[in-house]
């Protein structure tokens, strides 16, 4: 939180103060000390300047800092009830404004602590302060049930305002820290499509000078006599120079051409392209087609990374097989990713897809019999973003997904595409 932010809102509020105390006292006529509450705003306009020229412009406050100065604006809010008639006076309804601050910024144990603390001030406040201001021919005398209920109703205001603030900030935190994770993996799967035009272009470039090599090293190789000692080194730098450009044009066979991002390919093809380095952990993968006919599907990042995430998911809680099915009309493209595992839990059901929601934390698998830990989580188990990414990644371009389980027992994962977007070729980067 930026400190020129508490500032601008604390000048607020003491305006607002200012203008109050003029019309009730000088306007109305009303009766109150006006002394001690001009000496209260004086010390929170004193406090607010010191701190606007003392302080630079970007100055960020921490946790403790932020606490500190929303605590003083409760206990100076306080003060002016004390000496305006208590929870008596309408603006006690500010006590509202530094809870829900706290609750979209700090943390839960802060903004706890400064609710106690308002919360000690508003009982404080009904039981002593002075008259609310009101015209002396006709005194203003409020029931103590109603103050009761004043009371009662400011301390659910500010936890009912708390909790809501808070839960809708933690969630907006989350979300944002899941969209980051999906950018990331998104711009990951970008760089790796983008390798291949990448070793095209460097085969294309070192081509000529190998060729060079390779034949300088060929004349040195027929000048120099078998006897020679340097015999051996000539024929070895020319096999090598031989390899490299072997290799080199494999390479440059790839397409340099519009298949830097996006290769086109039958879907089949390309949903077994994704589902490879998911084999040979002890689950077969099974990839089955249930309408005939030609599909050539564009490769991109965001279908390649979506639905190797889903894959993942299916092996690692897989007993012995994940089984993919695809299907497709004039319009649609359908997947169904199912495993014979023991399906999704009952209560995160209804919530897969929000980020981090997770059953991995009580997944366990036993080592192979050779050795082989029959899951590959890699690290980022427990997180519960696969599925939010996947979603997200799906949802980019068009698709949809919903989740099931078996009735003998087992997780589905239902896909859904729009047949041209699968197509297109021009799928943006984002």
């Amino acid at each position: 939180m930026r400190l020129r932010t508490l500032i601008f809102v604390r000048f607020l509020g003491i305006i607002g103060q200012i203008v109050a105390l003029v019309i009730v006292f000088f306007g109305l006529k009303y009766q109150l000390p006006i002394g001690q509450c001009t000496a209260v705003v004086i010390t929170a306009t004193a406090f607010n300047a010191a701190l606007f020229f003392f302080y630079p412009h970007v100055h960020v406050l921490g946790e403790r800092e932020a606490a500190a100065h929303l605590a003083f604006d409760i206990l100076q809010l306080s003060s002016m009830l004390a000496l305006t008639g208590g929870i008596e006076n309408p603006f006690s309804l500010l006590f509202l404004a530094p809870i829900v601050i706290s609750a979209t910024n700090l943390s839960l144990g802060a903004t706890l602590a400064l609710a106690m603390l308002a919360f000690g001030s508003i009982s404080f406040l009904s039981v002593f302060h002075w008259p609310l201001p009101w015209d002396p021919q006709n005194p203003l005398l409020l029931p103590p049930l109603y103050v009761a209920g004043t009371w009662t109703s400011l301390t659910l205001g500010i936890g009912f305002c708390l909790i809501y603030a808070w839960r809708t900030a933690d969630e907006a935190r989350r979300m944002q820290t899941a969209l980051a994770a999906t950018q990331a993996a998104l711009a990951r799967e970008h760089r790796l499509s983008d390798l291949g035009a990448l070793a095209a272009a460097a085969a294309h470039e070192l081509g000529t000078p190998l060729g060079t090599i390779a034949v300088v090293a060929r004349e040195l190789e027929r000048d120099i006599p078998p006897t020679s000692p340097w015999a051996d080194d000539v024929r070895l730098l020319r096999s090598q120079a031989e390899r490299c450009r072997e290799i080199l044009s494999r390479l440059s066979q790839q397409d340099t051409g519009e298949n830097t991002v996006a290769q086109r390919l039958p879907l089949l093809a390309l949903i077994d392209e994704i589902a490879e380095p998911h084999r040979g952990f002890g689950v077969d993968i099974e990839v089955l087609a249930k309408t005939t006919g030609p599909l050539t599907v564009v490769r991109a990042p965001e279908v390649v990374h979506g639905l190797g995430n889903l894959i993942e998911n299916a092996v690692d809680f897989a007993d012995t097989k994940v089984r993919i099915d695809a299907e497709w009309d004039d319009t649609q493209v359908d997947l169904i990713i199912s495993d014979d595992g023991s399906g999704f839990d009952a209560g995160i059901l209804a919530r897969l897809g929000e980020p981090y929601v997770t059953s991995r934390a009580s997944l366990e698998k036993e080592p192979a019999t050779d050795g082989i830990i029959n899951a590959h989580a890699d690290g980022h188990a427990g997180l519960g973003l696969g599925f939010f990414i996947a979603k997200t990644l799906i949802e980019r371009i068009g698709g949809g997904m919903s989740f099931g389980n078996k009735p003998g027992g087992g997780a589905i994962v239902h896909v859904t595409f729009p047949r041209k977007s699968l197509e297109n070729r021009s799928i943006s980067r984002g």
